[in-house]
């Protein structure tokens, strides 16, 4: 019972904060202004969803999200799964170093290298380019991707590649068509995290990104902030809005989720 009692109490905890952005969302400016503040709008509004829905500059932020969040995932994925199934079948001195180097790699602060990160772009003329996004966003999501990946490739048996080998499968062809299909689960989870943090991200597009066209919608929500007065039930509605394609993504995928997680917990 007290476990129980718990858990309910950390997911109430964890749901409170969305509650209170949709609550925002939803309260026209009276009460958002109200003091002390109210829990319950009293006079529940949908403007502030119909001017952000008719934002063409949100709308734009939205499409250009999907491009970099989606291309990070997919080129982090390639070249993650790539490198990843090497390490994890291949015995070579050093490689927990590497292993551990790539891990280094994902958890680097971003922070301490925008400076470098912004002249290097600025020398290759790749600034306010999505491709300067990209390239950084995968940089950091390939390392993370190579780590997880590599824990689901461990638990495939060997003997899988060797009956490919005597079917007279290449080394590629069996990596695409015995492992992969088998690690679906953690390539999944790989990917949804991937697409999540990339999704997120604000430091580097806010930094390298100058033409608001460009701009993806982390960007985009700050801007309804202005110089004398913050929109903040604009801000809250965006949030929302910008939350429920992630929430999708995880409940279609819920399953494959819950199994890539679990299985990479366990060691076989």
């Amino acid at each position: 019972m007290t476990r129980r009692l718990t858990l309910l109490s950390l997911a109430v905890w964890s749901v409170l904060p969305i509650l209170w952005v949709f609550k925002m969302s939803i309260s026209d400016r009276l009460d958002l202004f109200s003091t002390p503040p109210v829990l319950v709008p009293r006079h529940p509004t949908a403007s502030h969803y119909t001017a952000v829905l008719g934002d063409s500059a949100f709308r734009a932020g939205v499409l250009n999200s999907l491009l970099i969040a989606g291309t990070t995932t997919v080129i982090s994925m390639t070249l993650g799964s790539l490198a990843a199934y090497p390490l994890a079948r291949l015995r070579f001195r050093g490689r927990t170093l590497v292993l551990i180097g790539f891990l280094a790699m994902a958890y680097f602060p971003s922070v301490a290298i925008i400076a470098p990160l912004f002249k290097q772009l600025r020398t290759a003329e790749l600034l306010d380019t999505y491709i300067a996004v990209i390239a950084v966003d995968t940089a950091f999501a390939v390392p993370l991707s190579v780590w997880i990946m590599v824990a689901f490739f461990r638990k495939l048996p060997f003997e899988l590649e060797e009956a490919a080998r005597i079917d007279g499968a290449g080394v590629l062809q069996t990596f695409r068509r015995v492992i992969l299909p088998l690690a679906v689960p953690g390539v999944v989870t790989t990917a949804i995290l991937t697409f999540v943090a990339a999704w997120n991200e604000f430091l580097f597009a806010n930094t390298f990104l100058f033409d608001q066209a460009r701009w993806p919608v982390t960007v985009v929500i700050p801007g309804y902030a202005g110089v004398h007065s913050v929109d903040y039930g604009a801000q809250a509605a965006a949030t929302i809005l910008v939350t429920i394609p992630l929430a999708l993504v995880v409940l279609v995928f819920q399953r494959r989720l819950v199994e890539g997680l679990t299985a990479g917990a366990l060691k076989s």
